[in-house]
């Protein structure tokens, strides 16, 4: 028997609960990890809490993402012993995910953990550092250079968003960081390398179709009338990742910044990223993510703190990352 932090639905209420259940339980899949560590991401504060439509079968246990080591494969590619790590393929969504002492699922979901990580740094990462190097990369494929200008990333204090600052700043890119708690997150945004730390109020007014060039660049993830702000002020030629809804789903905009700029708005979705692209992203987190990041950016909690985080966490309360010891 073992631990896992179980979902159910209530009168239409989610109700979360820490059970004990045995391998018996686990839904079908080629390979058995003994899971080490989860994290808690945006999504899975929407899971948890019931406040989004993430989840619709229940019982279901959450968590997108987990670091483990194999206890039985299958698949030739994984063996008994082996560490590795898992974001997204709809695992915590639709199939039961990282919050649990031991997980089962499809070895094409795996990747192997990259060297320089272990299993706690890796969820230091997770979902959450994983979308941000997409992020990231997406802007570089836009060739935007760091000579070109200030890179702005708005919701900045949050998982993607505080990755987003330290990866970009280690690129040699001027970043400006948004956050709605400056005097809060100002200082260890600054640590992460930000240049300049900018009130989120300032975001929050209605765009004008075209405002003032103001960026080279922008991860954005937050979406509705912040990006629409966003869009409104990037520079001739630049690029905006987009990877978030923590403000709305809706995008107040025109054309306008796409045809009389040549604004490029590139989507980042790290749910389905193949996994040539999923390994590469890993390998270039461990080049880039500085020693530093580790030492500041993280909460460790037990599997029983899970549902007092994920409120945080969509209340706009939690700083950087949330990583879960099973």
């Amino acid at each position: 028997m073992f631990n896992a932090l179980i979902l159910n639905q209530e009168d239409k209420r989610t109700i979360a609960s820490i059970e004990q259940i045995d391998e018996a339980q686990l839904p079908e899949g080629n390979v058995l990890v003994e899971v080490d560590y989860s994290s808690l991401n945006y999504k899975d504060g929407l899971a948890i809490t019931g406040k989004g439509k993430i989840i619709r079968n229940f019982p279901m246990v959450p968590g997108i993402d987990f670091a483990g080591k194999v206890i039985s494969s299958e698949d030739a590619r994984y063996q008994a012993g082996d560490q590795v790590v898992l974001t997204g393929w709809g695992v915590g969504e639709n199939h039961w995910g990282g919050m649990a002492q031991r997980a089962r699922l499809n070895a094409d979901w795996l990747v192997p953990l990259p060297k320089g990580l272990d299993s706690k740094k890796a969820m230091m990462v997770g979902t959450a550092g994983f979308t941000a190097m997409l992020c990231v990369q997406a802007l570089l494929d836009a060739d935007v250079k760091p000579e070109a200008g200030e890179v702005l990333v708005t919701g900045a204090s949050g998982g993607v968003g505080s990755v987003a600052v330290a990866l970009l700043a280690q690129l040699g890119y001027k970043v400006a960081a948004v956050t709605g708690r400056v005097e809060q997150n100002g200082p260890l945004l600054e640590k992460l390398g930000a240049s300049r730390i900018i009130d989120r109020v300032e975001f929050e007014e209605p765009a004008r179709p075209l405002e003032k060039q103001v960026w080279a660049g922008a991860v954005d993830t937050v979406g509705s009338k912040v990006l629409s702000k966003v869009l409104a002020q990037m520079d001739y030629n630049s690029a905006v990742a987009a990877c978030g809804l923590a403000g709305g789903f809706d995008l107040p905009t025109t054309v306008m910044p796409f045809i009389l700029r040549n604004v490029r708005l590139q989507g980042v979705d790290s749910v389905n990223c193949p996994t040539e692209k999923r390994i590469a992203a890993w390998e270039k987190l461990v080049e880039l993510l500085p020693e530093s990041y580790f030492e500041q950016a993280c909460t460790e909690v037990e599997l029983a703190d899970a549902p007092k985080y994920a409120e945080d966490i969509t209340n706009g309360q939690v700083t950087g990352r949330v990583v879960i010891k099973l």
